[in-house]
């Protein structure tokens, strides 16, 4: 497997800059064009329309984006069981969608470490159709949604219930929703977005959108504003008044499933795992 090539292609997919895509990678610039002509010629198609003044992907490079991606964790994860330590004996593969990372996953992580001698984590963010696909196909373990797909052979536990916010950086207007501005929509799936809608149809659209309650959560303390945050996150900036409830907000709570493979081999090892989050617990 041409690793190099494929982390190089998916970093100038990303930047669509060669120049910038050579900084990142720290390599020559020639050297990243190089790699993507050899990928160009081992694939027989182009992978980007250099005929505009910007740098564009055509069909065929935004279909190898997945596949990249999908062989570059496939490897990853080969190459660090091949390499596991004689004293560890277990490698967990972890997938979750990006904004649950930092509400619950961050401090399970650290639990596992703590707990569970001999374990090996691989993590990666891949969005809900990838999670799915990568557990059918076995490249990750354990994959964590707030919409989970109900498919057969497919075992679904819910891990947290996580209860969610209205807050705000301006006291004064902490005390009612409909004089609330610059509100951030941080995205935690289509059923908090249906409910937002529906409880705030007066209000003025959304000045930004953010996948990432902590994004959003630095976002809020630097420039001002409002947004649906889990408590647990905005905690110590509202018990520091640099946050405030908006009283006659309405709470949403939002659940958080891990999903996994009934007959997969590491059943056991993912069963003892989630019993490390509190709402888990006997």
């Amino acid at each position: 497997m041409k690793v190099e090539l494929l982390k190089t292609f998916l970093e100038v997919s990303h930047t669509l800059h060669f120049r910038v895509a050579a900084e990142n990678l720290f390599i020559t610039q020639s050297a990243v064009s190089a790699r993507i002509k050899l990928l160009e010629e081992d694939l027989g198609v182009l992978l980007f329309d250099r005929s505009k003044k910007h740098l564009k992907l055509t069909p065929e490079g935004n279909r190898l984006i997945k596949h990249a991606n999908e062989l570059l964790l496939m490897w990853q994860k080969a190459k660090q069981d091949v390499g596991i330590a004689e004293g560890d004996n277990h490698q967990l593969a972890i997938g979750s969608i990006m904004s649950i990372w930092d509400i619950v996953l961050q401090g399970w992580l650290t639990k596992i470490h703590l707990n569970i001698e001999g374990m090996s984590l691989l993590t990666s963010t891949l969005s809900p159709v990838e999670l799915r696909k990568s557990l059918l196909s076995r490249v990750i373990d354990v994959a964590f949604l707030f919409e989970p797909p109900y498919v057969e052979d497919l075992v679904i536990t819910k891990v947290a219930t996580v209860p969610l916010y209205l807050v705000s950086t301006e006291s004064n207007r902490a005390k009612q929703k409909s004089t609330l501005a610059n509100y951030i929509m941080v995205d935690y799936g289509e059923s908090i977005n249906s409910q937002y809608r529906r409880s705030f149809q007066d209000s003025p659209p959304a000045k930004h959108s953010m996948n990432q309650p902590r994004i959003a959560l630095n976002f809020l303390l630097d420039v001002g504003g409002c947004a649906y945050l889990p408590r647990q996150m905005a905690f110590e900036h509202i018990e520091s008044n640099r946050l405030f409830i908006v009283e006659d907000a309405p709470v949403f709570s939002r659940e958080i499933y891990a999903v996994y493979l009934e007959k997969g081999h590491k059943v056991d090892i993912i069963e003892q795992t989630l019993q490390l989050f509190p709402y888990l617990k006997t």
